[in-house]
């Protein structure tokens, strides 16, 4: 009928834009509810993870009717969503860390790093000329890397995991362990999204297209967000029943 948007049943990128909208905003009611019931040192941690899945929920409100009208990849929309998302994401190491002597250069240096891999991203997918061009996919996506590093770094040798260490809380330092294996694991898959763009190296060996580009973005980002904000929860109950059975 006429104005009734219909999911093709073999359509499996249209299928996680719905999923994943419906998922992040499920997340974010439930991190905003919640958050009146942690301890107070806890309560803008988790007000942070609610606000990433709000935020991730609002661009793929708009990111899903894109796809379904147009069939491409809504790639402004997305990388938007990121720059907003993905520096949230590391202020979460901050103010885990925070109680064990985080200062704010930690969190700007996160930031920044985080913004860094976005825009040289941005840049190597949404400028590559039409066709794509190995090289250029080739040298942005090798510069976007550098920033993904030092944040992996970050959070497992540098900063972040010496901070954790240092904090002596058992919980604080298997939460910030959990975090860094998103960091490791989950936004690996973001690079494979990358290298199915034209010019990309599993566009140009296997073949493989913009629909791999938007499932795997949306694997990602739902199991990223969604994962982030439910260590972070996992963290503040543990802390709660660590002090009750002290």
């Amino acid at each position: 009928m006429e104005g009734i948007m219909v999911i093709p049943k073999d359509d499996a990128v249209a299928f996680t834009f719905f999923i994943g909208y419906m998922a992040m905003l499920a997340a974010s009611i439930f991190f905003f509810f919640e958050r009146g019931r942690v301890a107070g040192k806890w309560k803008l941690s988790l007000l942070v993870s609610g606000l990433i899945t709000f935020i991730a929920a609002v661009h793929y409100y708009y990111m899903k009717d894109y796809y379904m009208a147009t069939g491409e990849n809504p790639t402004s929309l997305r990388y938007i969503d990121w720059t907003l998302t993905v520096p949230l994401m590391c202020v979460e190491f901050f103010l885990l860390t925070k109680a064990a002597g985080a200062k704010l250069g930690l969190l700007w240096k996160l930031i920044l790093a985080s913004v860094w891999m976005l825009v040289t991203g941005y840049i190597g997918e949404a400028y590559n000329p039409e066709g794509g061009d190995a090289t250029h996919s080739f040298v942005w996506g090798f510069l976007s890397t550098l920033g993904y590093i030092y944040i992996l770094y970050t959070a497992w040798m540098g900063e972040v995991a010496k901070l954790a260490e240092k904090s002596n809380d058992p919980v604080v330092k298997r939460g910030v362990r959990y975090l860094a294996w998103f960091v490791l694991v989950g936004w690996a898959i973001y690079p494979i999204g990358y290298m199915c763009m034209p010019g990309g190296w599993l566009n140009t060996a296997f073949g493989w297209g913009s629909e791999n580009v938007d499932l795997f973005y949306n694997i990602a980002d739902a199991i990223n967000k969604i994962g982030f904000g439910l260590v972070v929860y996992g963290i503040a109950v543990s802390s709660n029943v660590q002090k009750e059975n002290a």
